[in-house]
């Protein structure tokens, strides 16, 4: 691949984030969230493997939600009717995003509450 079709890559890529968060209300939300997580982590001291696990966890929710709007975006596209198989990919997409917020929630919540318990001791 040439350094040209590469570069051309990372612009659409960029686009497409923006356009996601321009867009998308959830994905603003999910950015807000993880970057107040980033910024506690580091207020906290928390180590960083443990930094690392909550931004691979916050990595995994926008890439989940990123997911679902592709999906979305892509079944409004094929079909604009009211269909039963349309509502079911969109609805098991937005379970997809809700088991991997649910699961970054667990993980930081593991993380982040010794730090808080001691920080309030």
């Amino acid at each position: 691949m040439s350094y040209k079709k590469l570069g051309f890559s990372f612009k659409y890529a960029y686009a497409g984030i923006l356009h996601a968060l321009k867009y998308n209300p959830n994905l603003q939300i999910h950015f807000l969230v993880g970057a107040v997580v980033i910024l506690l982590s580091l207020f906290l001291q928390v180590n960083p493997f443990e930094i690392g696990i909550l931004g691979v966890m916050i990595l995994l929710v926008i890439s989940a939600e990123m997911i679902n709007t592709s999906l979305e975006e892509m079944t409004d596209l094929i079909t604009t009717e009211h269909r039963k198989e349309a509502k079911t990919a969109k609805d098991v997409a937005a379970g997809m995003v809700l088991v991997v917020a649910l699961g970054s929630v667990i993980v930081g919540s593991l993380i982040l509450v010794p730090y808080l318990l001691r920080f309030f001791k």
